[in-house]
């Protein structure tokens, strides 16, 4: 390990040590079991090191409590994601349903599409969810998060940029 990095590992070293625990049990109160609240804690931390800023925490419980906020959101989101296409596969006729494989693939783009969407405001991704996921018209989106049409389009050209930034990184 180069001597530049060692300020970093210790910096999160300590911060773990010092935080992980506490964290853990806030979560486990929040989230819907031990093994969510254990893997959002590590996400946590995996965030921090990430980003590689631990020496410039200066309030490190609120630090950590943002973070596992908003991953306990995205993950949320996504189970959301993943049971409105389950249940809309299972309305379907079984003859019509995909097989395994193609569930598996369809799942992985819901969950890719779901990371680029994130950084994304909630009416932004409602938007495109409307849109690509209900088939509704810009009307009937607009209609249902009370803009106008032309915010609608806004918003998909929005999500769509998004979605395509991401498929090209």
């Amino acid at each position: 390990m180069a001597s530049n990095e060692m300020p970093l590992h210790e910096d999160v070293q300590a911060l773990y040590s010092e935080h992980h625990g506490w964290l853990f049990g806030w979560l486990r109160k929040r989230a819907e079991n031990r093994w969510d609240a254990a893997d959002i804690a590590q996400d946590t931390f995996v965030s921090v090191i990430t980003a590689g800023t631990a020496s410039e925490i200066i309030q490190p419980r609120p630090f950590l409590i943002t973070i596992a906020r908003r991953l306990m959101a995205h993950r949320h989101r996504h189970q959301l994601l993943e049971t409105s296409y389950l249940e809309m596969l299972a309305a379907m006729p079984e003859e019509l349903a995909p097989s395994p494989e193609v569930l598996a693939l369809a799942l992985e783009a819901l969950k890719q599409i779901d990371d680029a969407l994130a950084g994304l405001p909630p009416k932004v991704r409602e938007a495109f969810l409307l849109a690509h996921l209900e088939e509704l018209s810009y009307a009937e989106i607009a209609a249902r998060l009370k803009v106008s049409t032309s915010s609608v389009k806004q918003y998909l050209t929005r999500a769509n940029r998004q979605c395509l930034f991401a498929l090209a990184a």
